[in-house]
């Protein structure tokens, strides 16, 4: 099977006023054929608990279509914000879009 990678990149604040709009965009990449999905957070300075809950959303419907979500350019506060909810366990995240790219689709 080949892999589809397609990437979203957000910035500022993944709160509740933008979780609906993520959500939204993540089930039509998937239905659009992405069985790889790169969230890149390099511009994201802040996640609230709604942010949270929308990385969670678009995980199980990235891996209910039997695809791989993946994570990259976290700054630290966002990494201190995985690390305190145990994210960093559940979301395979890479340093760079450059690592992501090695690991991921290279390979």
């Amino acid at each position: 099977m080949s892999k589809v990678v397609k990437q979203v990149q957000l910035s500022g604040i993944l709160d509740s006023t933008k979780a609906p709009q993520f959500r939204a965009d993540i089930t039509k990449i998937v239905q659009a054929g992405a069985n790889v999905v790169l969230i890149e957070l390099k511009e994201v300075t802040f996640v609230d608990s709604s942010g949270l809950g929308a990385l969670v959303s678009a995980l199980k419907t990235v891996r209910s279509s039997g695809g791989k979500l993946c994570i990259c350019s976290i700054n630290e506060q966002v990494r201190m914000l995985f690390e305190l909810t145990s994210m960093d366990r559940v979301f395979d995240v890479f340093k760079s879009r450059e690592d992501f790219e090695q690991q991921v689709v290279s390979s």
